[in-house]
């Protein structure tokens, strides 16, 4: 069994297959330039994540509104409990990039962070 994916490592985007054994393990990866491609193809396959990036509520600033993303990239079941569990927070002016806004999301190790500075209106 084969499965295809586009590598999003670099800007060439390489048509990576990975081909699969009988016992359901990878045997081969090949259509990748880099090692990067071959690392996101296997990853992508056995355990695929992405970085979300959202916004937030804001009380007190000179915007209503905080840009966030989660400090690495996240299994992708979890993405839609991290979207929710976003759009329940209010955070308090003034934010700086980099302020944690959410410790380990959703039991993954991984923080949700600030990505605008907001000041005090």
């Amino acid at each position: 069994m084969d499965k295809t994916v586009t590598c999003i490592g670099c800007p060439l985007g390489c048509a990576v297959t990975v081909t699969f054994s009988q016992d359901g393990t990878i045997s081969k990866i090949t259509g990748n330039t880099c090692k990067r491609g071959e690392d996101y193809a296997r990853k992508e396959v056995t355990n695929p994540a992405r970085v979300v990036t959202s916004i937030v509520r804001v009380k007190g600033g000179d915007i209503s509104m905080l840009s966030v993303k989660t400090a690495s990239d996240i299994p992708k079941d979890k993405i839609f409990d991290c979207m929710e569990k976003l759009r329940s927070i209010t955070v308090e002016a003034p934010v700086h990039i980099g302020d944690v806004i959410l410790k380990d999301v959703c039991s993954t190790g991984i923080d949700v962070i600030a990505t605008k500075e907001i000041v005090v209106k």
